[in-house]
């Protein structure tokens, strides 16, 4: 079987894209689980975070799924969803698009370069949910706001939010990478407290309404940045007094540089996020895959977009000035 693949990335976050919107590879949740193991594993293969397939939706203008490296599928991806709909937009001939979700229809469009020619786009994250049974958390409190978990450790204290997907957060002075890797690593295999899993992230407040995000993702590891992570790191943020509502927060990474802007739903009193950032193309191709010797697939190189990424480099280095 052969299959076309894009490899793109928001923030260093770095995916395969599949686009079964347009083409009929015959491909079940078994199916996609091993092309996702396979195609993502860095040694020897293309290497990615994860996989989106994008394919027809009965309830918007197209629908998205990622699977993880590890072969898990989460309830959203704020960087994957810009990607997507970077490459949805393009496939209808549009600035606009509504992309179903796991758990919601969400917006995406094109906006105002975040920085020089990078193509950029805007997406809309949510639901948010503070309640505790939503990620899960197995908690005696309904909610969690700057508190410590002690089976996880006894004196960082985190603050837990759905964005769908599950986070939980903590406020740094200064941001250990060998510490997040720990802890996302014990949060992850802590089943009596987190069934599902959850995405640990680190955040140092660098004023004027900056922040830097270090993010252990579920089912992935240490990632270069998370959008929900980073969406969900603004939100706190807000809620802690450190930032304000309706005002561009930005985030730095290790991938680069984000911008998001809280906004408070008055007639439900509860919020969206507002994500914008890259979404760069990297190369395309083919792969040559057998599911009976999956390990055995040929991968041809077709593009480059070396002008996109030689852009996005500038980025990085302006973000790390910025830290």
């Amino acid at each position: 079987m052969k299959i076309d693949v894009l490899k793109t990335h928001g923030s260093c976050n770095d995916f395969i894209l599949i686009d079964e919107y347009s083409n009929d590879y015959g491909l079940d949740d078994e199916k996609r689980t091993v092309l996702t193991k396979v195609l993502c594993d860095r040694k020897g293969s293309i290497g990615a975070d994860g996989i989106l397939f994008i394919q027809k939706s009965e309830k918007a203008d197209a629908k998205y799924r990622i699977f993880n490296s590890d072969g898990t599928e989460p309830e959203m991806c704020g960087n994957g969803l810009r990607c997507a709909g970077r490459y949805i937009t393009e496939l209808l001939g549009r600035d606009h698009a509504i992309v179903e979700t796991l758990k919601a229809n969400l917006d995406v469009q094109r906006t105002e370069n975040i920085y020089g020619d990078i193509q950029t786009f805007e997406v809309l994250i949510g639901p948010v949910s503070f309640d505790v049974h939503t990620l899960p958390l197995i908690h005696d409190q309904e909610t969690l706001e700057n508190t410590v978990i002690p089976e996880l450790s006894p004196e960082i204290a985190f603050t837990a939010v759905s964005m769908p997907n599950p986070h939980i957060i903590t406020l740094v002075d200064d941001i250990d990478q060998d510490q997040v890797a720990e802890i996302g690593k014990k949060a992850n295999e802590l089943k009596s407290v987190f069934p599902k899993g959850v995405n640990v992230s680190f955040v140092k407040d660098l004023g004027d309404s900056k922040i830097f995000v270090q993010t252990y993702e579920r089912g992935v590891g240490i990632t270069n940045s998370c959008g929900t992570a980073m969406s969900a790191a603004s939100l706190i943020t807000c809620r802690l007094g450190i930032n304000h509502p309706e005002k561009d927060i930005t985030v730095l990474n290790n991938g680069g540089m984000v911008r998001c802007k809280v906004n408070e739903l008055k007639e439900s009193s509860g919020y969206s996020v507002l994500l914008k950032g890259n979404a760069t193309y990297v190369f395309s191709g083919t792969v040559e895959f057998d599911f009976n010797s999956p390990e055995e697939f040929v991968f041809e190189q077709e593009e480059e977009f070396t002008l996109e990424e030689a852009s996005y480099r500038k980025l990085e280095t302006y973000a790390k000035s910025a830290v």
